[in-house]
């Protein structure tokens, strides 16, 4: 090619529009493990065995705990509590109320989402092993031990 066709090829590409995506804030491993490892803190502080899993918003184990004395079926239910408040952006005392809901979906409590500061659904958190009540203060103990929201707001 002559140097007119180049200039003019350049000149195309140069004066099109870009059509890259935004890129989208994604829960990172460190942020899981300090959810995790903030669960686990509140939960020892309070004498309690719990099973901690975190997801990232497309419903991937990134961090799992499983204490000493929770019972072998508590990090199942962790695992399912989480997994659901990760792909719906939805706590599982939520989900409890409708009912019957497609194979996944959490209907007990300690399942809560995760969002980032700007309202930006990144994950979610499940607890099992204490009463529900104290599963979700561990998971919300979690959520703030890496400095991240429980809520889009």
């Amino acid at each position: 090619m002559n140097k007119v066709c180049l200039t003019l090829l350049a000149a195309c590409f140069a004066l099109s529009p870009a059509t890259a995506q935004v890129p989208r804030p994604m829960l990172e491993y460190s942020s899981a493990a300090a959810i995790r490892d903030g669960c686990v803190a509140w939960a020892k502080e309070h004498n309690l065995a719990v099973a901690v899993a975190v997801y990232d918003e497309s419903g991937r184990l990134l961090a799992f705990g499983h204490m000493d004395g929770a019972a072998s079926a508590v990090g199942e239910f962790a695992q399912w509590k989480g997994r659901s408040a990760a792909t719906v952006h939805v706590a599982s005392s939520e989900t409890a109320n409708w009912g019957k809901g497609p194979p996944g979906l959490a209907t007990w409590e300690g399942g809560l989402p995760i969002f980032s500061n700007n309202g930006v659904a990144l994950g979610g958190v499940g607890v099992s092993g204490a009463e529900s009540s104290e599963d979700v203060a561990c998971g919300r103990a979690g959520i703030a031990a890496a400095g991240l929201k429980e809520a889009a707001k």
